[in-house]
């Protein structure tokens, strides 16, 4: 009987050495409990997300070396496992050394052969260039390589032959992404199949997406159905980045048996080595998986990403701007819950324009969570820089002359968020020993309702991947579910959204941002989350259709609600959309890194350039005819 051990762990993205004394620990625990084979992610070794770290020579190097303690520890066990493959004799389209993305089988201290294979290892087939993946920037492809060697690269692959507890094995090892096939013209996992395996090993750096999971558990049951062949899906936990873009790696490490049956599924960022007996995975009960509400799989995600970055920048204290608002609140649960109340700081800041009602929700907020808390009043700082911008002189040199600017009531409200987050939360933080977080959604970074270097500031952005109504969601399942009483305050979940930087966003009077969140929220995620962007042509299509509710997901009668007439409608759409292809996206380049969440965050997932703003003819075409019925 074939005993196998899949071994999730965290990977230190960047750090070889760390990652192999694990994998070295993992396999002498693997070998104690008489494990035959273990199976390690996709490049378990090095880690995934490095930038242009792979170009180093010498951290290439030093994964070799790494590699051989993993396989002179391979005696007496089979070990499976993901690192980079490298040919010092050729080079990459970009002159640079030849790199493959690999799958490694070493066995009694050597490295074994695939089938077919002109490499001791198995060569990544499809290479992903979407998201936030950038693997053809660095990695060379089987399918590159069997055009260079005038072939197939059917002809390429194999599975690797191993002779194990008494037994001829045929194992059918693969690469993440060579498992997501259906858009790609040939399935590697299927051609592996068909040579005759008995069972199929897929090692992933898969980043953790909402609803990502259930997608990958029909996607693979299918394949170990319609092949009848069991199935090991292995995964990275840990947190790796793209610069911008900071990705949670959850594991969710899962087995399908021969039926396509999924009968294990590995706590989500839990290390943990799990053993299976091969022949016994058929009359394994199906796994029963625990429906949770989307809004649970975002905290525990947040949650895990936010501590596991803190500890990565050896950051233990924090301070956060609070208004009495929802995301500020929303914000200081969260980190209180990672950090502790004794280890989080929050600040009210107000002006003239903050209301009592929100200063009291601030303060009830910090009493709810027994954090510590500090007023610093703005208003005497913010009129002594309008007072000085009024009153001292700009001078020409040239010719004597002087002049005086002028604060508008826009640049006055600039002037207060710069001054909450570049003067008080900076200094603040410095004095408490931490850091002070960016508490935007992604529905204000969408089309930059925020000032640059005021409330977009900060070491992190824990809510830019959440739409409003999440944050709301977030809000109420906080209450409900972790803390069991009310924390965020009730009051904060009701009142108007508000910036409340001048009279007219007083939220006594009902007046708050001009951003209308229940349709806003879905407007913008058009723009960002469909795999087939939207832009004002198909929105105003839809909208000419009578469809643009249905397509763009938000309650049925708002468009009619907010915009009366076909101008209206108009000019709110082109406002948005000069925002958020013009300014915002230089307040995104220059904001804080952001905790992925959704099919598509900004930073490296969604790529932008400063193109400045565009309408296609089709849409000029249909505007001019809407506006002239």
């Amino acid at each position: 009987m074939l005993k196998i051990a899949t071994a999730q762990f965290r990977v230190i993205p960047g750090h070889p050495s760390e990652n192999t004394d694990k994998m070295l620990a993992m396999i002498d625990e693997a070998k104690a409990q008489g494990a035959n084979l273990i199976i390690f992610p996709e490049m378990s070794l090095p880690g995934y997300f490095l930038g242009d770290t792979w170009e180093q020579t010498a951290f290439l190097k030093d994964c070799e070396e790494c590699a051989q303690d993993i396989i002179a520890a391979s005696d007496g066990i089979a070990v499976i496992f993901g690192s980079v493959g490298i040919d010092w004799n050729k080079k990459n389209n970009d002159g640079r050394i030849r790199k493959y993305n690999a799958l490694f089988t070493a066995y009694k201290g050597k490295l074994i052969q695939p089938d077919n294979s002109p490499y001791p290892f198995v060569i990544k087939t499809l290479l992903p260039n979407y998201r936030e993946f950038d693997d053809t920037r660095h990695f060379f492809s089987l399918k590159k390589l069997a055009a260079e060697m005038h072939t197939q690269a059917q002809a390429l692959l194999g599975p690797v032959r191993l002779e194990l507890a008494g037994n001829q094995y045929s194992i059918g090892g693969f690469l993440c992404e060579d498992g997501w096939s259906d858009d790609y013209d040939m399935a590697p996992v299927e051609i592996l199949a068909q040579q005759g395996v008995d069972f199929l090993v897929n090692i992933s750096a898969s980043p953790y997406t909402l609803g990502k999971n259930g997608k990958r558990h029909r996607v693979f049951g299918k394949q170990a159905r319609k092949l009848h062949v069991p199935l090991f899906y292995v995964n990275h936990i840990g947190l790796q980045n793209n610069g911008k873009t900071v990705y949670t790696f959850d594991g969710s490490s899962s087995i399908y048996n021969a039926q396509g049956f999924l009968v294990d599924c590995l706590p989500k960022y839990k290390e943990q080595l799990s053993y299976y007996n091969l022949e016994e995975l058929d009359n394994m009960p199906k796994f029963s998986r625990t429906k949770e509400k989307p809004i649970a799989h975002i905290f525990e995600t947040l949650a895990y990403g936010v501590k596991t970055f803190l500890e990565d920048i050896h950051m233990n204290k924090v301070v956060i701007g609070i208004s009495g608002g929802i995301d500020s609140a929303v914000a200081a649960a969260l980190y209180n819950y990672i950090l502790g109340p004794e280890n989080l700081l929050l600040v009210n800041m107000p002006s003239v324009y903050n209301s009592a009602t929100t200063k009291g929700l601030a303060a009830q907020l910090a009493k709810n969570l027994g954090c510590q808390y500090m007023i610093m009043p703005i208003q005497e700082s913010v009129d002594h820089t309008i007072d000085q911008l009024e009153n001292i002189p700009v001078t020409n040199l040239t010719t004597g002359a002087e002049s005086k600017l002028s604060v508008s009531s826009f640049v006055a409200e600039n002037i207060q968020a710069r001054d909450r987050s570049a003067r008080v939360l900076a200094g603040v933080a410095a004095a408490f020993g931490g850091g002070f977080t960016c508490n935007a959604n992604k529905a204000e970074t969408t089309v930059g309702y925020s000032t640059l270097y005021g409330d977009q500031s900060g070491f992190l952005c824990a809510l830019a991947d959440l739409w409003k109504h999440q944050v709301y969601d977030l809000a109420r399942y906080m209450n409900e579910e972790i803390y069991k009483r009310e924390v965020v305050p009730q009051a904060t979940i009701d009142i108007v959204p508000s910036a409340e930087l001048s009279s007219a966003q007083n939220v006594d009077e009902g007046k708050g941002d001009p951003i209308k969140y229940p349709y806003h929220d879905y407007l913008f995620r058009s723009f960002v989350e469909r795999w087939d962007k939207a832009t004002p042509a198909d929105i105003l299509r839809w909208y000419a259709e009578g469809t643009l509710e249905e397509e763009i997901g938000c309650e049925p009668g708002l468009v009619a609600k907010y915009f009366p007439t076909p101008a209206e409608f108009i000019a709110d759409l082109e406002r948005w959309w000069r925002q958020f292809t013009g300014m915002a996206i230089a307040k995104r380049i220059q904001a804080p890194p952001i905790i992925a969440i959704s099919r598509r965050a900004y930073g490296f997932d969604h790529r932008e350039a400063q193109n400045g703003i565009y309408y296609t003819r089709a849409y000029t075409r249909l505007k001019e005819q809407l506006l002239s019925q």
